[in-house]
């Protein structure tokens, strides 16, 4: 979802920069760095560069408005949250680097594209591990599959809000134009990452952080 900088003014663009900067070191204090497992590590590193490609798979008609899949949901299931927020802003540096986004807008598409699903799923995932059932099914149909989709949507919906309140588009142009469309891809978002998280879970469980066998196999608390 690139959002060119000149769509906005400068006090808006300097202050999500600032926001996106202060949850990237909220972010940063809150990883334990030194207790990295280098497998996973890996597996981290992959997933940027799968996101990477995601987003360069885009289609789009105006500035601004762009269709592709997000993978905010599907990184914060395999690395946690913190993690997922740095990951995901090594996507937008490089997407910025090859020319895909505007450097200076960076900071507004990090809040909506990247700290609003990362925050849902995170959220979400702490709500079910508190009230639900530790239920295999239970993690990859409601917090791989129907949050991976209610949190791409929720993401569009704030972008459709950001450019409506900006007066770049007429609001019932992105009402009834644009927003059904960012509907249907959620189905897509949703899908690919139920699949994706199936797959890891299955065979490569010591890849996803916020999975435990013991806790959603065996019904057995995590060490």
């Amino acid at each position: 979802m690139n959002l060119p900088a000149d769509f906005f003014s400068p006090p808006i663009l300097l202050t999500a920069g600032a926001g996106a900067l202060a949850v990237l070191g909220l972010a940063a204090t809150r990883v334990r760095w030194r207790k990295l497992d280098p497998v996973a590590l890996n597996a981290w590193m992959g997933a940027c560069v799968v996101i990477i490609l995601f987003w360069q798979l885009s289609g789009g008609f105006k500035p601004g408005l762009s269709f592709h899949l997000l993978g905010s949901t599907a990184f914060t299931l395999l690395a946690g949250p913190w993690m997922a927020m740095i990951g995901m802003a090594t996507v937008l540096l490089a997407l910025a680097a090859w020319g895909t986004l505007d450097w200076g807008s960076l900071g507004l598409i990090f809040l909506i594209c990247v700290a609003c699903p990362v925050t849902i799923t995170g959220v979400a995932l702490r709500l079910a591990q508190r009230f639900l059932p530790a239920n295999y099914f239970i993690y990859l149909f409601l917090n791989a599959f129907l949050i991976g989709g209610a949190s791409f949507f929720a993401s569009a919906l704030l972008l459709v809000a950001t450019l409506g309140l900006a007066g770049t588009y007429p609001a019932d142009e992105l009402l009834y134009d644009v927003l059904p469309f960012y509907f249907l891809l959620s189905w897509s978002e949703a899908f690919t990452t139920g699949l994706m998280m199936s797959i890891f879970v299955v065979y490569k469980p010591h890849w996803v952080a916020t999975f435990d066998d013991r806790r959603y196999l065996y019904n057995k608390p995590p060490l």
